[in-house]
């Protein structure tokens, strides 16, 4: 199950299902304000659209075990969902976080790209740089004004965020940072471990906040299964 990043949908992961195993169900989760959720009104506030997910994911496996896999933003949502599921009785078999930092140093002040303080301008040429945004996508200024408001209605979203002490997650976690992702990222990775109340590793990859179009396109190789963390 995929939990997506600031800015974006479900569409960056679907590819991924060609590469999974015939017994293996890609579950993607979609916020509000995009795709088949067009319509609706983004989210404004963290806990509401956390209970949301909590409460879809929940629904969704029912009795099944799954995975859970978060990426950016999605990372932290992904941290607190397994937390809260598991609190229900339905935590994920292995929660394998990527590209963030961990929810103890959100919201970031820090002022690094992407932030909700950023003018329309700068938030596009983040989103361009690191691959956020297609190229061609750049001469089509209605969609590109699209693209920044969900980024930045996503960035609200993020900023009322606030992590409550004590918060840990007990399934196998996945720690998985790029080596160029910003400032420090192999201590933001690190900073992970410490919520973890299980098994727990931390896995540096090439490249920055997406990695590299070739570990992307198969990332499904990289995520751990539960079996990978035992011996």
């Amino acid at each position: 199950m995929c939990i997506g990043y600031s800015g974006g949908g479900t569409a960056p992961f679907r590819r991924w299902v060609q590469q999974l195993p015939d017994d293996v169900e890609l579950v993607l989760v979609c916020y509000p304000g995009r795709e088949g959720r067009f319509t609706e009104p983004y989210a404004t506030q963290w806990e509401q659209l956390c209970e949301e997910v909590v409460d879809a994911v929940v629904t969704e496996v029912a009795t099944r075990p799954y995975q859970l896999f978060g990426h950016s933003m999605g990372a932290v949502m992904a941290f607190e969902v397994a937390a809260r599921a598991e609190r229900r009785g339905r935590g994920p078999a292995v929660l394998t976080v990527s590209a963030s930092e961990a929810p103890t140093d959100w919201p970031r002040d820090d002022g690094e790209p992407p932030h909700i303080s950023q003018t329309d301008a700068e938030l596009l040429h983040w989103m361009s740089t690191v691959g956020q945004l297609p190229q061609e996508l750049l001469s089509e200024p209605g969609l590109v004004q699209m693209a920044v408001s969900l980024l930045r209605a996503d960035l609200m979203v993020s900023h009322s965020y606030r992590y409550r002490p004590g918060t840990v997650v007990s399934a196998p976690m996945q720690v998985i940072f790029g080596a160029e992702d910003g400032k420090s990222p192999a201590a933001n990775a690190q900073r992970w471990t410490k919520l973890a109340a299980g098994p727990v590793r931390v896995e540096e990859l090439p490249g920055g906040h997406f990695y590299t179009p070739e570990i992307w396109a198969a990332f499904p190789s990289r995520i751990a299964s539960p079996g990978s963390f035992t011996g």
